[in-house]
């Protein structure tokens, strides 16, 4: 594509909005009361679908019960999740501009709930496996549909802001699914608070049916015929060895928040302190808390100093340091929580993987970039989350609790949680080969008004 017709691409009066040229800024001026309703509404499946996700975390020991399986066993049933939301990551994109927000979040808030109850109700592990991979399903399109809705309907100047606190929306869902979640399960047991859960689903399927509205579509005439397809787009993405550079260092950072956050800290902190899952849980959130407030200080000190490796860098180094000492260092649970959300706020930088993409391809690329992106940051949940359940299994020395499933010690966690940070270090290894292209002037299209 030449320069000219990409120049055509960017200048495209309608279908499109760049999201960092102020020239756009006069197409939507202000945020009405229906833009937040909208928003909203979008949003809160997000933050649903991402309790669904962390919710394995608080009842480990009851799953492993239930279906009779080990560590590794039940990472893999836990990671079936990721089986379907890494691949359609990257046509996600196109399936909201083809259906519409409504439609997408209207028919994965009800995937998710057919996932959930399948779930729940399974005596089989492989149904409880397909329930994970519909919940997983149903998911995909969450946080592509926040970034629609942001675009279409809020003032360009306003789209980097929305992006964040949607990214920390998830993180407030992870919490959720921690303590209160936790509180649940005790209270009422895994399977009830599963189908409690997937009648809440039915709540928010409803409410995005009845408040997410899409913007018109745009008369054939106002697009351009040069804007690439799905297959032309990956092709530029994929042939960049930048794009693979940055999406693996992206993966290698979610490790902390996938295989730890998600599914073992919790087991981790039970048996580190002899505690229960509500206490543990609640440990375990403050890494999505530190996360929410890390992600926009990381933002926020890359446009100080005009980079992204260094944020990047300085992100693995820094959570690599304080996940050692979370691990393996005795503290006091008041301690631990302090040093877990710090180890959070530092893990928040690696979000720049994000921007750094955008910016080191083409900006007519931009959204296919952005699922190209998402999909390899989170194959880290496909592989690290088994992965740490087979070193777990390896290092168990055979040991069974009094209702028979296996027993795992401290040591046997700290064992598993090694490759943890010798992940985050071969993150910070790939940066060398990262170039920094931080924009004077960046311009990216988010597609704007299409079915």
């Amino acid at each position: 594509m030449t320069y000219s017709n990409e120049k055509k691409i960017l200048n495209e009066p309608k279908g499109s909005i760049d999201i960092n040229n102020s020239s756009n800024s006069g197409e939507l001026t202000k945020a009405s009361n229906k833009s937040w309703v909208i928003w909203g509404a979008a949003v809160a499946f997000y933050l649903y679908e991402y309790i669904l996700r962390v919710s394995p975390s608080v009842m480990t020991d009851s799953l492993m019960l239930h279906f009779s399986v080990n560590a590794t066993a039940l990472g893999v049933l836990s990671s079936f999740y990721y089986y379907a939301y890494v691949p359609l990551q990257i046509p996600g994109g196109v399936i909201v501009d083809w259906l519409g927000a409504r439609k997408v979040v209207t028919i994965s808030a009800l995937l998710c709930v057919v996932g959930t109850i399948i779930f729940a109700t399974s005596e089989s592990l492989f149904l409880a496996q397909i329930g994970r991979l519909l919940i997983g399903a149903g998911s995909a399109c969450a946080f592509i549909s926040c970034l629609k809705i942001s675009a279409e309907w809020f003032p360009v100047s306003m789209f980097a802001m929305l992006a964040g606190v949607c990214q920390a929306m998830g993180t407030v869902g992870g919490t959720f699914g921690g303590r209160p979640f936790a509180m649940l399960v005790n209270a009422i047991g895994w399977q009830e608070a599963l189908i409690l859960a997937a009648a809440v689903g039915l709540g928010i399927m409803a409410a995005a049916w009845l408040l997410i509205r899409d913007k018109p579509t745009p008369p054939l005439s106002d697009k351009s015929s040069e804007s690439p397809t799905l297959m032309e787009g990956l092709k530029v993405v994929v042939s960049n060895p930048q794009s693979w550079l940055i999406g693996a260092y992206g993966g290698l950072m979610y490790m902390p928040i996938s295989a730890f956050a998600e599914l073992w800290a919790v087991p981790f902190y039970k048996e580190l302190y002899g505690i229960d899952n509500e206490l543990a849980s609640t440990i375990s959130i403050m890494m999505f808390i530190g996360i929410a407030v890390g992600c926009p200080i990381g933002a926020w000190i890359s446009d100080t100093i005009k980079s992204r490796t260094k944020v990047m860098a300085g992100s693995a180094l820094l959570t690599m340091l304080m996940f050692m000492l979370v691990v393996y260092v005795p503290m006091s649970i008041g301690f631990m929580v302090v040093t877990l959300f710090i180890t959070g706020v530092t893990c928040g930088g690696q979000i720049m993987y994000f921007p750094a993409n955008k910016e080191i391809n083409p900006s007519y690329v931009s959204g296919t970039t952005a699922g190209f992106t998402n999909c390899l940051v989170m194959v880290s949940g496909i592989i690290f989350q088994p992965l740490l359940g087979r070193v777990l299994d390896l290092a168990w020395n055979g040991d069974l609790k009094a209702d028979g499933t296996p027993y795992y010690s401290v040591s046997d966690y700290q064992q598993a949680l090694l490759s943890v940070p010798l992940c985050l270090l071969a993150a910070w290894l790939i940066l060398l080969f990262v170039r920094d292209t931080y924009p004077k002037n960046a311009n990216f299209k988010i597609k704007a008004g299409v079915k």
